[in-house]
């Protein structure tokens, strides 16, 4: 089955999320060490095809690249080095972190629960990625 790859890019953390086989639902998946990412996905495409890969981009509110956006672009040649017959996809990634926050909020998580960065890293890739498959609809 083939799988969209919505990935949340930080220094030291990667939130993970997927697709269901049809595209219309994203689920978080993992947060995964930065250096182990790359390692990761490979691991995962062992068992699912990719079809692509859709990676949040730090902009500012002025639409211009963020500082970290040096970061993912470091990322993103890695990740195609690594999967070249893969296409990357670029989505905003602009709020993602504060709405991971109201959804987690939302759903009735404890206030000691929401301060786990990795859950935070998560939803937000799952809401980068469902952001894509919205759009792409």
């Amino acid at each position: 089955m083939n799988r969209t790859i919505g990935i949340d890019y930080g220094r030291a953390r990667v939130g993970v999320a997927v697709s269901d086989p049809l595209g219309i639902f994203a689920s978080p998946m993992e947060t995964v060490p930065s250096a182990k990412i790359i390692e990761y996905l490979q691991k995962y495409a062992l068992s699912e095809t990719i079809e692509r890969f859709v990676v949040g981009y730090p902009l500012n509110l002025n639409g211009a690249p963020a500082q970290a956006a040096a970061d993912v672009d470091v990322f993103l040649k890695k990740l195609a080095k690594a999967f070249p017959d893969v296409p990357i996809v670029l989505e905003d990634e602009r709020f993602t972190s504060v709405l991971a926050h109201r959804a987690m909020i939302d759903g009735g998580m404890k206030k000691s629960d929401r301060r786990d960065k990795n859950s935070v890293d998560k939803i937000s890739a799952a809401i980068i990625l469902q952001s894509y498959m919205d759009k792409k609809k």
